[in-house]
């Protein structure tokens, strides 16, 4: 196989796969594996690899990648597996080829997708993984349909992100922005990005109905710590993950007056302690039927 992204040339309109995630270059990508993946995203990818079934000879999947966490661990999980990421950062993805260059007992294949379906074939994978899909329903859509379409019967779909409850705080402040400036649009977008984003136990729905059963449920409520508006908006998961989500949430575009409230209000509220984000965990399995 060759390097060649997979799936459809990009469009002007940028595709699903990008849409809300930090494009990564050489730098954001090593920002992104020495600060994100230890503190944020290894919350997701622990509560998934215990849900991970095993299984021999496993070919395994792995939508948005991004440098490849938790890859060595599904490997070392499941030995003699076989692992194909699939991400739209190619500085993420020799991020995650040099990673696993240093294991020689995973065998693994990293390719650039620039949007979802991917070129790879229908029922080729005993396990399809999916850590932190978008909170939107248009993009929880079709990774779950990405997976359903790539896992041969009775494989294993596991999908870990944020659920219902998450990132509150923020939606918050969001809220009183749009009151206090009138901002209609805000306000209303703050209120259905709270309930688009799904409760662990439609996230298991969801999977039902694309043809998955014997669903399992996961769910583990955090809190990430912040010591103030600045320390949060200069965060790595703050600038790679959370802020390129909610611009897509909210339809906010380049709008920086929302962003900007919400700094000014944590340093105020919380100007005598940190500021704690909530982030609850929620990670749905199913067995795509035969």
């Amino acid at each position: 196989m060759s390097a060649e992204p997979l799936g459809a040339a990009p469009s002007q309109k940028p595709p699903a796969a990008i849409r809300g995630r930090a494009r990564l270059g050489p730098s954001e990508a090593a920002v992104f594996e020495t600060f994100v993946v230890p503190r944020y995203l290894s919350l997701f990818g622990e509560l998934a690899l215990e849900m991970m079934v095993e299984s021999e000879d496993a070919q395994i999947v792995h939508l948005h990648c991004r440098t490849g966490y938790p890859d060595r661990g599904v490997v070392l999980k499941l030995p003699g597996a076989h692992l194909v990421g699939v991400d739209s950062s190619a500085a993420a993805l020799e991020l995650a080829r040099a990673k696993a260059a240093t294991m020689p007992e995973m065998v693994s294949q990293y390719w650039l997708a620039q949007e979802l379906p991917t070129s790879l074939p229908s029922s080729a994978f005993s396990h399809a993984l999916a850590l932190h899909p978008l909170g939107t329903l248009e993009d929880r859509n079709e990774v779950l349909g990405e997976c359903a379409r790539l896992l041969a019967p009775h494989g294993q779909a596991v999908v870990a992100m944020p659920v219902r409850g998450s990132f509150q705080e923020l939606l918050d402040l969001l809220r009183e922005y749009a009151l206090k400036y009138d901002d209609v649009a805000v306000g209303q977008a703050a209120e259905q990005a709270e309930l688009t984003r799904p409760t662990a136990e439609a996230l298991g729905q969801e999977l039902e109905a694309l043809g998955f059963d014997f669903i399992e449920l996961a769910f583990r409520r955090t809190s990430l710590r912040f010591r103030g508006g600045r320390d949060f908006f200069e965060d790595p998961i703050t600038r790679l993950v959370v802020v390129p989500e909610l611009r897509l949430q909210l339809s906010l575009g380049d709008r920086e007056e929302p962003l900007t409230y919400v700094r000014e209000a944590i340093d105020t509220y919380w100007s005598d302690g940190n500021f704690d984000l909530t982030v609850n965990i929620g990670c749905a399995t199913g067995r795509k039927v035969g």
